[in-house]
């Protein structure tokens, strides 16, 4: 084991080089082949402006896995323990185009003129806690909604709420079908294989079931969650959103 002096000076000269490491690779061309890169390996989870999907919103930056672009390096290369985001073997100047690109996004990133105040009440009245949960209050239907601010740029968001079908993840698919007794089913589809299918049911249960055993069986790969562009005023939707884009990581 290191002597504490050592160990606290290689921390300090760690902290340091972080501080102190600047991306060499700025420039406007280094940030379009920045793009091309993102583009093609990175969009797919994190969306094609990089404004969140599977992966977090990198469009706003913020960065909770550190800042720095010696951070920003690092996370890219090794990946994030814990997390789905891989490392990329990629040589570094390619990696450092990567940050450039990332970091230009936040310069054209929308921000809420909503009332984040009034977007709380009106989560609570249109129904939304009834499926969604923050902070462990509200249902467990739909997606835990705690930190989508920091996942979701605010257009996303936007989406999700006046055109919910336009993108949908596999794990809020709905599955229907009749069991053995001839009684109907329905449930978010979890897994399926060539001889069963497991679903969760609207109180989050697991169920499985034997595909010998059922019939009428169909994937409805629409969201459940209803639209609201019709039911919100703009400035009421400007509200949500305000209220959503404010749930980030404490």
């Amino acid at each position: 084991m290191l002597p504490f002096k050592t160990a606290l000076l290689l921390l300090c000269a760690g902290s340091l080089f972080a501080q102190e490491t600047r991306n060499p690779r700025t420039s406007p061309a280094d940030v379009a082949a920045g793009a091309k890169t993102f583009h093609s390996h990175c969009s797919p989870c994190h969306g094609y402006q990089g404004d969140g999907g599977r992966g977090p919103n990198l469009a706003a930056g913020r960065f909770y896995h550190g800042s720095s672009d010696a951070d920003l390096l690092k996370n890219i290369s090794e990946g994030i323990p814990g997390t789905e985001m891989p490392g990329l073997f990629y040589n570094e100047d390619r990696v450092w185009q990567l940050v450039a690109f990332i970091r230009s996004l936040s310069a054209n990133a929308a921000k809420s003129s909503g009332d984040a105040t009034a977007g709380a009440t009106l989560f609570r009245s249109q129904g939304c806690a009834g499926c969604h949960r923050i902070r462990g209050e509200g249902g467990a239907i739909g997606p835990d909604l705690t930190s989508v601010g920091a996942a979701r740029s605010l257009d996303n968001l936007k989406q999700s709420v006046v055109a919910p079908d336009a993108e949908v993840q596999p794990s809020y698919w709905t599955v229907r079908f009749e069991d053995a007794s001839g009684k109907a089913v329905q449930g978010f589809l979890l897994n399926e294989d060539t001889y069963t299918v497991q679903l969760l049911d609207p109180a989050a249960r697991l169920h499985s079931y034997d595909k010998a055993s059922i019939k009428n069986y169909a994937i409805d790969k629409r969201s459940t969650m209803p639209s609201y562009r019709d039911k919100l005023s703009p400035r009421q939707l400007d509200d949500l959103l305000a209220y959503l884009s404010a749930q980030r990581p404490q």
